[in-house]
Parts: structure tokens; sequence; C-alpha cells
């Protein structure tokens, strides 16, 4: 098989699965949060393992690709899905057209592209399967870091509400006590990002470990 068209058929193989997986989680109710966001059983690893095989160009360009994905699936969702209710003035969630576009950017063509920046140890390791390992934690950090922006910027408003909710009240207090202003909503945007996104980095870690092994990856 021709290299290009065996990149392509792998590329859009490793796409689809991720994007299943993705939905498969999404209609699992303990794995999202009531507010927003949730964890996946390792959705993103193929977008990594797709920048390990073939670069980091490529993995660029195949990240961006999934970024589109994931706003085509959120559109699919109508009213009730994130894109949409941020565009529409009745929705809880609209905060004008220019914020729209800016969180469309930050969580979701940023956020999802860095994913291509997975592959950046190969070579570079002795241990295929630590380069592998790495590159998740590196590049879902990175994930979390556009987040945390995003969250900071444009939810840090709901941080005293969220320190209050059932669940939160006890460290909320802490938290609340030790920072107030720009600063709570910092620790807010870290504190409800990581809830979804550091077990998200642990589960892809520990994921990567045996498929790693997979022949096809391996010998890359």
């Amino acid at each position: 098989m021709n290299q290009n068209v065996k990149r392509l058929t792998v590329s859009a193989m490793m796409l689809a699965l991720a994007t299943v997986l993705a939905l498969v989680c999404a209609y699992i109710p303990f794995l999202n949060l009531p507010f927003g966001g949730g964890f996946t059983v390792a959705s993103m690893l193929p977008i990594v393992i797709i920048a390990y095989m073939y670069g980091t160009k490529w993995g660029l360009f195949s990240a961006f690709c999934y970024s589109l994905i994931q706003i085509i699936l959120s559109l699919t969702q109508g009213a009730g899905g994130t894109v949409m209710a941020l565009f529409m003035p009745s929705s809880d969630d609209f905060m004008g057209y220019g914020a729209a576009i800016m969180i469309i950017i930050i969580d979701y063509l940023l956020a999802y592209t860095v994913l291509g920046l997975g592959g950046i140890f190969r070579n570079k390791l002795k241990s295929k399967t630590a380069a592998i390992v790495l590159g998740v934690v590196v590049a879902l950090s990175l994930r979390y870091i556009c987040h945390i922006v995003s969250g900071y910027i444009f939810y840090g408003a709901w941080a005293e509400w969220f320190f209050t909710q059932e669940g939160f009240y006890n460290i909320g207090g802490v938290i609340m006590n030790a920072f107030d202003g720009q600063w709570l909503s910092l620790v807010y945007s870290v504190f409800y990002n990581g809830l979804f996104m550091i077990p998200e980095i642990v589960i892809t870690a520990i994921v990567a470990v045996p498929v790693c092994q997979i022949p096809a990856i391996k010998k890359n």
C-alpha cells in the first residue's frame, strides 16, 4: 500500500475510534460533570498515537480535524449542545457572540489541536513506551491549560456560586477564605477543569502502556 494512502487510512481509523469513544462516554452519566465537561476512557489516545506514528505536523493536522469533529458533534445536539448554546441569546451560556467565538477557539480548536504534540518525544527517548506515555501527559496537560485559560476568562464569575454548591461547600469555604477576585476565578478554573482533566490524563497514560505493545505502533 502506498505510504500516503496508508497514513490517511490509519489516521481516519484513529479519528473514528477517538470519536466513537468520546460519544459513548458522553452517554455515561457518571463520567460527565453536571455543569459541563467530563472525562472519557482514553478517547484522546488515538490522536496522540497518530502524532507519534506520523510526526508532529501530521499529528497537529489530524488533531485539528478532530477539533472540528468535536464542534460538529456539539452542533448536532441542537440547543442542548455547548456550541449551539453559546450562540443562543436565550441560553444561560450566552455571553455575547465575541465571547462565543473565543470560547470555541480556546476550548475546541486550540484545546484539541494541541493533542497533535503528543508525538514530540518520538526518537528522543530509548523507550518507545515512555515516549508515548510522556507525550500523552504533555499533550493532555496542554489541553488542560487551554481549559483553565478559557474558564478563568469566561467562567470565573461562577466561582463563588460553584464553591457553595452541595458537595463542594467544605473545600469551597477554605478556598474562598484564602482567595478572592481574579485569584478565586483562577483557582476555580484549575479546580473545576481538573475534576475531569486530571483523571483523563491518568487514565490515558495507563491505557497507553499496553497499547504501545501493539506491533503496528511499536515498530514506529
